[in-house]
């Protein structure tokens, strides 16, 4: 680069933040008393009691791991779906159960930073299946079953490190997707940092993803040493091929902030994963060493199951012509979104001051004309005029990702001047915008990356809030808008606080899955070893050192309830069965001085807690999920003896479980 135009470059770099300190100053200087909402828009949120909302909201929870439920557009918050990290309220990660979904190749990961939920497709529209959701630094997808809003399956990403640009889908979910943030030796080894150009490598992985129970590495693309950020599946004409979002074409391995905003443009890498199908098919796939695990909840038992596998097919684009393409784009990009016709592929540079589109029908005439600029890595850059559309001018500044509402519109966040811009497709006009509050991140339509949004109402996803709720010390709630789209003027609505760092979200309509959720397991089914079907199935054993105690849950009691024998040292495991077969009816249960966390048992399930006491005494155990008036007696009592003891192993049922044992003993 000229000494002219690093000088540039870097005035370029300088005036946009102080673009940014100035912006942000106004927006976080704004009257906090101003209402910022007109007319009936109370009315429009207000969800009656005993009504339910028009949709479900998947919220990802950010560096909580998780992901948030809500109501829209009353903004309830539901549930919270435990999905990468341990969690403590119902012992998700902490029981033997659920303890195999966190087995990585690092050993047990108990937390994880989840960003992007992404719902399952038919024919390139939300089908209410399951929801997918990445973890970003120990590469990982899972599955959330949404008939009962539980984690059923994770599976690691090899060769890879940091996951953001996952888990979106094809249009037939065949596929769920992963790009490494961070390119890193492949396989990773132990070389210089500073060999970062010679050595490192990205990886665009697919995985399998439309049968429960067994994701699976398809195949990888070993991509440049750049970093892929984001990615959507092209659908209609498009369908077959997939969009990534990269930055740092220049291969920068320190001072990324200066040193990977050098190029003008970086790029979108367009990948024709059904030609990558037919060169896997070919055998022109190399096998590639990795290894990873999956792991799966076993439908009947309700017990996670881990497996460790080992090699994948890696496809160098050099082998596989017209596998992958690099669409030149201004600057930094970070998203990539592609509008419900499949033809428009939109990219927002962090750094760009338009907002550029791209054309799939374009794309096609420069890959058969060969209006190529150059190569990178065997992969051929087409023409950026070639390729281009149109751009969106004077868009506002920081453009990150855009939805769309299926009437025309695009909807575009703007996270330096805080704000979403809401402009037409094909003329590429802005017709409105509207202030967010403050430093929007993503943005969501329900079903607005698909092809048949339901375009009424926008969330905001906010990266700060400052004056918008009342304070709670240094760190306050994230926080997301709800806005109304459903006329010409984009209109505010709602506030609401979110759990963690919302990265992104979907929605639909809650009418498509309300129906189908399951009320409780049938006991008839639960093939787990340790189930307890009646009182008189309970009891006590002892294997060594370890000391297993079957037991019932049902209103208002547990069986047994009076437990001796134990010596300090043993390792006890409580394998307790919640009998009920009700609705809603859940028992916890939790015991004086134990290391973990409690168990919540939902009806006709069976749940494992390991407890090691280490000092004789008597130890009650509880119920910790009120469950009927006489909850507070739901309780028990183990005895702990000093090791060596003679006290006899013991475990007390009822009076009336005891006469069934009588009975069927004769």
């Amino acid at each position: 680069m000229s000494p002219l135009r690093q000088w540039s470059t870097r005035l370029a770099g300088a005036a946009v933040a102080v673009a940014i300190v100035l912006i942000y100053a106004c927006t976080a200087n704004r009257a906090p008393s101003q209402s910022l909402v007109s007319g009936d828009a109370a009315s429009k949120v207000y969800v009656a009691p005993g009504s339910y909302d028009e949709y479900y909201a998947f919220m990802s929870g950010g560096y909580s791991g998780q992901i948030a439920v809500y109501g829209l557009p009353s903004g309830r918050l539901l549930k919270v779906i435990p999905v990468f990290s341990q969690f403590a309220e119902d012992g998700y990660g902490y029981n033997e159960e659920t303890k195999p979904l966190f087995q990585t190749t690092y050993g047990f990961v108990p937390w994880d930073d989840s960003h992007h939920p992404e719902l399952s497709m038919t024919n390139g529209v939300p089908d209410g299946r399951w929801l997918f959701i990445n973890a970003n630094n120990t590469p990982r997808i899972a599955r959330i079953d949404l008939t009962r809003f539980e984690t059923d399956e994770i599976l690691q990403i090899p060769n890879a490190a940091g996951g953001h640009a996952s888990p979106f889908t094809t249009p037939d979910s065949k596929y769920v997707v992963s790009a490494t943030r961070f390119s890193v030796p492949v396989p990773n080894t132990d070389v210089p940092i500073e060999s970062y150009k010679q050595n490192f490598r990205g990886t665009l992985t697919f995985a399998t993803a439309d049968q429960p129970g067994k994701m699976d590495i398809a195949f990888q693309i070993l991509m440049p040493g750049f970093d892929y950020d984001l990615g959507h599946a092209g659908k209609g004409p498009s369908n077959g091929w997939f969009f990534f979002t990269s930055y740092n074409s220049e291969q920068a391995n320190t001072k990324l902030e200066e040193n990977a905003s050098q190029n003008d443009k970086d790029f979108i890498a367009a990948v024709n994963y059904k030609r990558a199908e037919e060169c896997v098919a070919q055998g022109k796939a190399k096998a590639a060493p990795a290894e990873y695990y999956h792991n799966w909840v076993d439908e009947s038992s309700r017990i996670a199951k881990s497996e460790k596998k080992s090699g994948v097919k890696m496809i160098n684009p050099g082998d596989c012509e017209g596998v992958v393409y690099y669409l030149p784009t201004p600057k930094s990009p970070h998203g990539v979104d592609v509008d419900p016709t499949g033809e428009y592929i939109v990219a927002g540079g962090k750094l760009a001051t338009v907002i550029p589109v791209h054309s799939f029908t374009k794309l096609q005439k420069a890959i058969a004309d060969k209006a190529f600029e150059k190569t990178v890595d065997g992969i051929p850059v087409l023409k950026y005029d070639a390729v281009m559309a149109g751009e969106v001018q004077k868009p506002g500044l920081g453009p990150l990702h855009t939805e769309f509402d299926g009437k025309g519109y695009a909807y575009t966040s703007m996270f330096i001047s805080s704000e979403v811009v809401k402009w037409k497709l094909g003329t590429w006009e802005v017709v409105d915008r509207i202030p967010t509050y403050y430093s929007i991140g993503h943005l969501m339509i329900p079903g607005g990356d698909s092809k048949q949004p339901w375009g009424k109402y926008l969330v905001a996803m906010n990266k700060i809030t400052k004056d918008r709720y009342l304070p709670t010390g240094p760190e306050m709630a994230q926080s997301a808008q709800l806005i109304d789209i459903s006329g010409d003027k984009m209109k505010l609505l709602l506030d609401f606080p979110t759990i963690g760092e919302p990265h992104y979200a979907q929605a639909l309509p809650a009418s498509m899955i309300k129906e189908k959720q399951v009320k409780f397991y049938q006991l008839a089914k639960n093939t787990s070893p340790w189930v307890t079907r009646s009182e008189s199935d309970g009891g006590i054993a002892r294997a060594g050192k370890r000391v297993d105690i079957k037991m019932i849950a049902i209103r208002s009691h547990f069986a047994p309830d009076n437990i001796e024998g134990v010596q300090v040292g043993d390792t006890v495991v409580f394998h307790v069965t919640n009998i009920e077969q009700d609705w809603d009816i859940l028992h916890g249960f939790a015991v004086l001085g134990n290391n973990n966390s409690e168990l919540i048992l939902q009806p006709g399930e069976t749940r494992s807690l390991t407890w090691i006491p280490k000092t004789p005494g008597v130890y009650p155990f509880y119920c910790t999920d009120f469950c009927s008036a006489l909850h507070q007696e739901m309780q028990g009592y183990i005895r702990v003896s000093p090791a060596g003891s003679n006290v006899k192993l013991m475990a007390n049922v009822s009076k009336k479980a005891q006469a069934q044992m009588d009975h069927n003993a004769k």
